[in-house]
This record gives C-alpha cells, sequence and structure tokens, in this order.
C-alpha cells in the first residue's frame, strides 16, 4: 500500500486527490505546520533531507516533490486515463502543464506571499509582482477558454498539477479577474474524488468555500 507523508495546508493535498481518482489504496501519515511560523515539523527531515512534503513510499520505491510524484502515479497506475500518448502534440502540452505548474505559475504566488509580510518595506517590489501574476493568470485564463480541462476533454494529471496554484490564487482573490478560472476550480473541487481526499486530508484552507 502507498504511503503519503502529507502537510496540512500544502501541495501534498493534490497527491490525495490525485489518488482517489486513481482508486489506488493509500495510507496517509500527517503532519501539522507549526501555528506560528507556518513551517512543517522538525520530523519530516527523517523522511526527506529538506523536510518537505509530499513524499510517497510505494513499496521499496520513494519518491518526492510533487511533479515527479504525480508523473509516477499517472504511469505506475493511470493505464494512460491521466495522460496523452507519446509522440502526440496532447503529449507535448501534457509536459508543459506539468512543469510550468510548479516551474512558472508558483513564483508571482510565493513572491506575493513572502513580500506579505513585510509590510510598507515590501512597495518597490509590488508592481512587479502584481505584473508577473497578471501575466500568468491571464495566460492560463486564455489557454483553458471555455473547456472543462487543459488538455483535451479529460482530467489529466497536468490538471491535477495546476490545481494547487489556481485553488491558491483563487485563495488569494486573484480569480476574481479570471471567471474561467474560477469556475474551472469550482468544478473540480466538487469532484467525489476530490471531496473524498479532502475528508482525508485534514485542514487545507485553500478548498471549497
Amino acid at each position: 500500500m502507498i504511503i503519503v507523508h502529507h502537510l496540512n495546508n500544502s501541495r501534498s493535498q493534490r497527491i490525495l486527490w490525485f489518488l482517489e481518482e486513481l482508486g489506488v489504496e493509500y495510507e496517509i501519515k500527517h503532519y501539522q505546520r507549526d501555528p506560528e511560523t507556518r513551517l512543517a515539523p522538525p520530523e519530516l527531515f527523517k523522511v526527506h533531507p529538506l523536510g518537505k512534503s509530499p513524499v510517497i513510499e510505494d513499496g521499496d520505491v520513494t519518491v518526492h516533490e510533487t511533479g515527479a510524484i504525480v508523473e509516477y502515479l499517472a504511469e505506475t497506475y493511470g493505464e494512460g486515463k491521466y495522460s496523452f500518448e507519446k509522440g502526440t502534440p496532447e503529449h507535448v502540452r501534457y509536459l508543459e502543464w506539468m512543469h510550468y505548474a510548479e516551474g512558472s505559475a508558483m513564483l508571482p504566488l510565493l513572491l506575493r506571499l513572502y513580500t506579505s509580510r513585510l509590510g510598507d518595506d515590501a512597495a518597490p517590489l509590488l508592481p512587479r509582482i502584481e505584473s508577473e501574476t497578471a501575466n500568468h493568470f491571464t495566460y492560463m485564463s486564455k489557454c483553458l477558454g471555455e473547456n472543462d480541462f487543459f488538455i483535451g476533454d479529460k482530467l489529466s494529471a497536468a490538471d491535477i498539477m495546476l490545481s494547487f496554484p489556481l485553488e491558491a490564487a483563487r485563495s488569494g482573490g486573484v480569480l476574481e479577474h479570471f471567471p474561467n478560472l474560477d469556475a474551472y476550480v469550482k468544478r473540480f473541487q466538487t469532484r467525489l474524488a476530490y471531496l473524498k481526499a479532502l475528508d482525508r486530508g485534514g485542514e487545507y484552507a485553500y478548498g471549497p468555500g
């Protein structure tokens, strides 16, 4: 059985969601953030040398980094349902979105988070951060258009990866300017597998509401 080392209010929530979509049995080892610092507990350093979550154990295989975990699960358990055939244009788009989620989409959101703690000292940085935020979410909004999913007509592992930056953006009010992205988040947050994962995962500040 897969073991998920799961930190509350973190990227690892989408791993639980994906496992529910896949119908794969899993066990959760819960870790709680420090209520004051919001940092992960030191126990996670026993699992990952950087003290990060998510981490999964699948028998003798241990995988960390969210994107690597999602790719591993899609390839190992997805039977092609959550990815696209290699050599097709859809597979290229799939790879782009898989890596875009953490490689590009998260950066302006993290900058917004960290500079929010600086007060007036953050003022010189804010115009560039807001510009980059608008740039990235305008791009995602145009690419999604009126489609239900980012690639083709099915939920893919790329949608799983994109869920966290979009949920974080919605929580911060960013998606008020992008109604199609807001509707996209609301749709996947009603999926049965998503709700089951939410129930099992515990505290998650970016969920429905």
